[in-house]
């Protein structure tokens, strides 16, 4: 089992700044990558960014150059730093894991998801 916790959201005027964090718990050595995903009003939920275990990360072009993906493995905690947000930001943002183990001779792979933080941004 794995548990994630987002924070960090909130309201913010264009051209500002939020950090988001998610606190991974649980079965944590079992998680290979970590992604942010959002979902603004009447639209799917889409990928914003993701880390892998190595620490290399994608970033969605939409946000690329204004969006940072950030893990620290001490911590279980993953990091959105998001700058110069624009009105189109605005969504609710999801940590999401994939964890991956090995059992019976058999690899196993699971994606686990927070509860969302609100991200609003104002024009």
């Amino acid at each position: 089992q794995v548990q994630l916790v987002e924070s960090g959201g909130g309201l913010v005027q264009a051209g500002g700044s939020l950090r988001l964090s998610c606190s991974a718990s649980g079965r944590t050595r079992s998680i290979e990558s970590m992604a942010w995903y959002r979902q603004a009003p009447g639209k799917q939920r889409d990928l914003v960014a993701s880390i892998s275990s190595s620490g290399s990360t994608n970033i969605v072009d939409s946000v690329k150059g204004r969006f940072t993906i950030s893990r620290d493995y001490a911590k279980n905690t993953v990091y959105l730093q998001m700058n110069s947000l624009k009105p189109e930001d605005t969504g609710v943002y999801y940590c999401n894991a994939l964890a991956r183990w090995d059992h019976v001779e058999r690899t196993y792979e699971e994606d686990y998801w927070g509860q969302g933080t609100q991200v609003t941004v104002s024009s």
